[in-house]
């Protein structure tokens, strides 16, 4: 009788640990570990295709760009705002380099490089005019975030048709898209490598400077960083400009792929990349987020996406089950900040 009383209490036990578990990893990274992992036994089971080498070799290449942007959108997040022109950023990257490139060549036909140059300059100055304004709209006057970069994409995309008059612009150096676009460095893709360099750089600034200190301290309290001396105003213009840079990077490769000037890439990505950081535990209210996570839950949508097209899900229903996925994720970032402030 003993026996089976002290079982029961070490099967209890043993429940109750691990429960304890999965609640703790669950509030430290969010819901993306256990999405991650129905993923891949699902996709898996129905796929032979799914889980080979060459397939998750090709995902995480295309998620390459996925990730720089939700790296820049885990800035504004953390300040608990968010940045929903990041596609008219990369669109706006896309014409500038383009137009620049194209215009250098006709001038300087043998001068491959310095054209280029001048594009790959050209884009990221155009994306930092679009960061500015939405710092200094959300910053300096007060404007919501949503309603802010809401109307810097609703100018942006005008802007970029206006330019480019709804067609794409070709004929860029073929050096460019070699390089930024197919390029391989030490047998990794250059595109990987940016990407690293660029996740390396903002886990440093998240991690190991003021600047990243601040910003959660922005998105915790905002009027407590105000009171402590941190210029709020500063932090929330940093965010949004850092947030734009990166993803003009992300325009800048994604022009290399596609070889011409467009202005519709990066049409869903503002959706994709709030996925992103949400399901990597980035909460909406600010203060928290994770850089390790936030490039593990690019990954996941890519993958995602890479599975429901192996098992020839149709466009539209996609977008059904990644706007669900979104609001489902919300929804659980809703139930773990209340775990986090101790509201069991």
């Amino acid at each position: 009788m003993t026996t089976k009383v002290d079982q029961a209490s070490v099967t209890q036990k043993s429940r109750s640990l691990s429960g304890g578990i999965l609640v703790d990893l669950f509030v430290r990274l969010g819901v993306l570990p256990f999405f991650l992992v129905i993923a891949l036994v699902v996709f898996t089971l129905a796929s032979s295709k799914f889980l080979t080498v060459e397939n998750v070799t090709n995902v995480a290449r295309q998620s390459v760009y996925l990730i720089l942007v939700s790296l820049g959108q885990m800035l504004p997040l953390v300040t608990g705002g968010f940045d929903i022109s990041v596609g008219t950023t990369i669109a706006m990257t896309s014409v500038v380099s383009a137009t620049a490139m194209v215009w250098v060549t006709s001038i300087w036909p043998e001068a491959i490089w310095l054209a280029v140059t001048v594009g790959v300059l050209a884009g990221l100055g155009a994306a930092l005019v679009i960061g500015a304004v939405n710092g200094v709209g959300v910053a300096r006057f007060g404007v919501s975030p949503f309603i802010m970069t809401l109307g810097v994409q609703s100018v942006g995309a005008g802007v970029a048709l206006f330019i480019t008059g709804g067609v794409p612009i070709e004929n860029l150096p073929y050096s460019f898209g070699d390089f930024f676009g197919f390029g391989i460095v030490w047998g990794v893709p250059v595109p990987v490598l940016i990407a690293a360099l660029a996740a390396i750089v903002v886990w440093v600034l998240m991690n190991r400077m003021r600047t990243g200190a601040r910003l959660y301290a922005v998105g915790g309290n905002i009027k407590a960083a105000n009171l402590s001396g941190i210029n709020t105003r500063r932090t929330l213009f940093l965010a949004y400009v850092i947030c734009a840079l990166l993803a003009s990077v992300a325009g800048i490769l994604l022009t290399a792929r596609v070889e011409s000037g467009e202005t519709n890439l990066g049409g869903t990505i503002a959706l994709e990349s709030i996925a992103a950081c949400v399901i990597a535990g980035v909460s909406l209210r600010g203060g928290i987020g994770r850089v390790e996570s936030v490039i593990i839950g690019g990954f996941f949508i890519v993958l995602v996406e890479n599975g429901m097209n192996i098992l020839q899900i149709g466009s539209y229903m996609q977008m059904v089950l990644l706007g669900s996925l979104l609001i489902l994720a919300v929804i659980i970032d809703q139930f773990r900040y209340r775990l986090l402030v101790g509201e069991r």
